[in-house]
């Protein structure tokens, strides 16, 4: 038997496969991308709606008033911070007539002094100022008590005639001609030196000034070094607290007043008043909040010029503090880590929901829908197979070396794609079933092919017929033709 057959063709390489891990690599890297861009705009829809703008009224006096330049202060800061807060504020002839605005509930932010009387609703935010009740004398007079104080001629140098009801109150003075010629308000823009000139008459001097601007002002260092008056101290602050609970201890520093010379010359004893933000107690816990966050954040961008609300404090959150703190203030006040969480905290629960939401989303459509599945081992078999019904057509070892090939690389394809996630093992044993019969058959092969090559080497050739006679041709061809 000849060992030489039909050439096989030479067989195609088959298509690469598509590179799963590659192709589905850039759809979750793209799906992730879509996520966060999604949830990015759904947190940014969410803030729109969550941060659509309230505004709140501010009630306060005249325009030029503190409380006044303190409510554009603020409006502007919640603007700048983009804040979806926005200040409206309401003048009045007075702060009086803003509290009682207040009181109506027709504000919802106020400034008030702790002497004033407190709308039932109010809650503080902040305390903006402290007011210091100054006890001066001509010259190197000294007084020694509030008794001692009521036998004297009082101006009260102060910026509105709310001071003036203060002070009778204190002194417990009534109303009536008396009082008027005992306490008088001293006109704007007077001296110390005016007030203390003989011609005026008055043996005593009580300025209620802003802590911050009494420390600027260089009037009192002035007339100091002209031996002008002697500041004394109120020991009765204590009594006095008891008795009118808006008023405060307040310690004068030495040389608060004056440097050289140096006033007072040792830390001394005083009153004084306080100035809150108030709002109203029904506001919400989150707003209050919010706005106590600004403020504090924001001290030095609301101090006035003139040194109004230059340090401001928070609000006492003791239950018998003259006006109870705002729980929203108290929330923030007590516990400053919250700062974060409460500015923030809606934006994160939503972008978490969104995440979350979205995310699954966009995992189903990978999953079920655009994922590319990697090829099964199983699904291998059948090129395996294709090549076991060849081998009975290979009629040579160079065609039988060309399936072997084929079969080994088939393996080292399966190989590759179960390391690198390509294949997937379902049907990995049928696989090995087929190729392992695939090889042994095409050993079979092999071993038929070169037992009948060496058979057909041994067989001898079979010996040459004589030549013909071509006498006797010519004689039956003579024959015939006879």
């Amino acid at each position: 038997m000849s060992t030489e057959g039909p050439t096989l063709s030479p067989s195609e390489p088959p298509p690469p496969r598509p590179k799963v891990i590659k192709t589905n690599q850039q759809q979750v890297f793209l799906y992730v991308v879509l996520t966060l861009l999604l949830s990015l705009a759904t947190v940014w829809a969410g803030r729109t709606l969550l941060h659509n703008s309230e505004t709140l009224t501010f009630a306060v006096g005249a325009p030029n008033s503190d409380e006044a330049l303190f409510a554009a202060k603020l409006g502007a800061v919640l603007k700048n911070n983009a804040s979806r807060f926005r200040i409206k504020v309401v003048n009045n002839p007075d702060n009086a007539k803003a509290l009682a605005q207040f009181d109506r509930k027709q504000a919802d932010l106020a400034v008030l002094r702790t002497d004033a009387k407190v709308p039932l609703k109010a809650r503080a935010l902040a305390i903006l100022e402290h007011d210091l009740v100054l006890l001066l004398g001509p010259g190197n007079k000294k007084i020694k008590s509030l008794a001692e104080l009521k036998k004297k001629k009082i101006a009260v140098l102060a910026e509105s005639d709310a001071s003036l009801a203060f002070v009778r109150s204190i002194l417990d003075i009534p109303d009536g001609p008396d009082a008027a010629k005992m306490v008088q308000m001293a006109p704007q823009g007077t001296t110390l030196d005016k007030l203390f000139a003989p011609a005026a008459g008055f043996g005593a001097v009580i300025a209620i000034v802003h802590a911050s601007k009494a420390v600027r002002d260089k009037t009192y260092e002035q007339v100091a070094k002209r031996g002008g008056f002697t500041l004394n101290a109120i020991d009765e602050t204590k009594a006095l607290a008891r008795k009118f609970p808006g008023i405060s201890d307040e310690t004068l520093t030495a040389g608060t007043l004056s440097a050289a010379p140096e006033i007072p010359d040792d830390d001394l004893e005083t009153i004084g008043l306080e100035w809150l933000l108030v709002t109203q107690s029904k506001m919400s816990a989150t707003t209050a909040g919010e706005l106590a966050r600004v403020v504090y954040e924001n001290k030095s961008a609301l101090g006035l010029d003139n040194g109004f609300a230059t340090k401001i404090e928070p609000a006492s959150v003791e239950k018998d503090a003259f006006v109870m703190a705002h729980q929203g203030a108290a929330d923030y006040i007590n516990d400053d880590t919250k700062s974060f969480m409460d500015k923030y905290s809606d934006m994160m629960y939503l972008g978490a929901a969104a995440l979350s939401v979205i995310g699954s989303i966009f995992a189903a459509i990978y999953a079920k829908i655009t994922r590319i599945a990697p090829e099964k081992a199983g699904e291998l078999s059948t090129a395996v197979l294709d090549i076991g019904e060849r081998i009975e057509h290979a009629h040579s070892l160079d065609q039988l070396e060309c399936l072997q090939d084929e079969l080994e690389s088939i393996l080292r394809g399966a190989v590759i794609g179960l390391r690198d996630g390509t294949i997937s093992t379902d049907g990995l044993d049928t696989f090995k079933l087929g190729y392992e019969f695939v090889r042994d058959e095409i050993g079979m092969r092999r071993d038929y092919l070169k037992r009948h090559c060496s058979e057909a080497e041994t067989i001898p050739a079979p010996a040459a017929l004589p030549p013909p006679d071509e006498s006797n041709v010519v004689v039956v061809k003579t024959a015939q033709s006879a």
